[in-house]
C-alpha cells in the first residue's frame, strides 16, 4: 500500500495479451504525476516471472489471457507480495469472474469501457489500500448468491466462530451497507463496527469485507441446496 500523504510514486505493472492495450495503458498511466509503469507482460507466465522482481504497488491485470486468466495471476502474485493491489480489467461483465476475483483478493474490478481518467483514479484508489468494486455489479452478485433470505448457516466451520454481533454485521455487509449505516442500524459507533469487522475478517481468514459477505452467501446457498436435495 502506498502512503498517499507523501510523495511516493505508485509503481504499476501491466498484464494484457494485446500490445495496443498495453501501450495505451502505459501511455495513459505513465503520463500521470506520481505513477510509474515499471513493467508489463503479455501472458500469465511472463507476469509471474517478471512481476515479483519489479515490486509493483499495483498490478493492472487482464482477466482473460491466452495461457490462463488474470485472476490466477492475481492470487499467485499476492501470495508472493501480500501488499500488492490487483486491479482486474475486463471486457466482460461476468459475475463468475467477479466472484473469483473477489475471493482471489483483488482490490478492484473494472470494465475496459472505463474512461481513462476513471482508470487513473482507480489505480490511485487501490494503491491507497481501498477497494474499488462496482457497487451495482457487486450487489447483483450478492443477490444471485443468496438462495433465500435466511442467515448464514451457523453449522459451517468457517462461520461457527463468529459472535452473534459479528453475524449480524456480516448480514448487513451482504446487503451493501457501509460501516456508518451498519452502526446506525445496530446502535453502534462507526469505530466499534470497524473493530468488529476486523476481528470477523481475521476469524474468517479473509482480507476484505466483500470476501466475507461472499463467503457467507456461498455457505447459505450450499446449506439450502443440501437441505433441498
Amino acid at each position: 500500500m502506498v502512503d498517499m500523504d507523501n510523495s511516493a510514486v505508485i509503481r504499476v505493472f501491466l498484464l494484457d495479451d494485446h500490445e495496443v492495450v498495453r501501450r495505451g495503458l502505459r501511455d495513459l498511466l505513465g503520463g500521470e504525476p506520481g505513477i510509474e509503469v515499471v513493467g508489463e507482460a503479455a501472458s500469465g507466465e511472463q507476469a509471474l516471472a517478471r512481476g515479483p522482481a519489479l515490486r509493483p504497488d499495483v498490478a493492472v491485470l487482464d482477466v482473460r489471457l491466452p495461457d490462463g486468466d488474470g485472476i490466477t495471476v492475481c492470487r499467485e502474485l499476492r501470495s508472493l507480495m501480500p501488499e500488492l493491489a490487483c486491479l482486474m480489467l475486463t471486457s466482460f461483465d461476468d459475475e463468475d469472474a467477479l466472484l473469483d476475483a473477489i475471493m482471489a483478493g483483488a482490490a478492484g474490478y473494472v470494465l475496459k469501457q472505463i474512461k481513462g481518467s476513471d482508470l487513473v483514479t482507480a489505480v490511485r484508489t487501490v494503491a491507497s489500500g481501498q477497494s474499488l468494486l462496482d457497487p451495482a455489479t457487486t450487489a447483483r452478485l450478492m443477490r444471485s448468491l443468496r438462495a433465500d433470505e435466511g442467515e448464514p448457516a451457523a453449522q459451517d466451520a468457517r462461520l461457527a466462530g463468529l459472535t452473534e454481533r459479528e453475524r449480524a454485521i456480516l448480514a448487513l455487509i451482504g446487503e451493501g451497507l457501509t460501516n456508518r449505516q451498519i452502526g446506525g442500524k445496530l446502535y453502534l459507533s462507526e469505530k466499534t463496527v470497524k473493530n468488529h469487522i476486523s476481528r470477523m475478517l481475521a476469524k474468517l481468514g479473509v482480507e476484505r469485507r466483500v470476501q466475507a459477505a461472499v463467503l457467507a452467501a456461498q455457505v447459505t446457498r450450499a446449506a439450502v441446496e443440501q437441505r433441498n436435495s
